[in-house]
């Protein structure tokens, strides 16, 4: 491994430290975990695995509702329970 000095805001260093904690592992680790998900996105086109699947899904699906291009808001708040 090659050792690296990051500068981080107080904010930040604390948030970092408790998710560290909470999931018992290092800052140091964490750190690694984001810049291998950043490398990842940009050599995916930008994308993240999430948008990646979702892109794969893409009309694989039916739902039989004859307006969600029309009404894609409210099907997309009914199916999250947001009404």
């Amino acid at each position: 491994m090659v050792r690296t000095q990051v500068q981080l805001t107080e904010e930040q260093a604390a948030r970092l430290k408790a998710k560290a904690l909470e999931e018992g592992t290092s800052m140091a680790e964490l750190v690694r975990k984001a810049v291998e998900r950043l490398l990842a996105e940009e050599a995916n086109g930008g994308y993240g695995e999430r948008v990646q699947r979702a892109l794969r899904a893409v009309g694989r699906f039916a739902s039989g509702e004859k307006d969600v291009s029309e009404a894609h808001d409210r099907h997309l708040e009914e199916a999250f329970g947001l009404r």
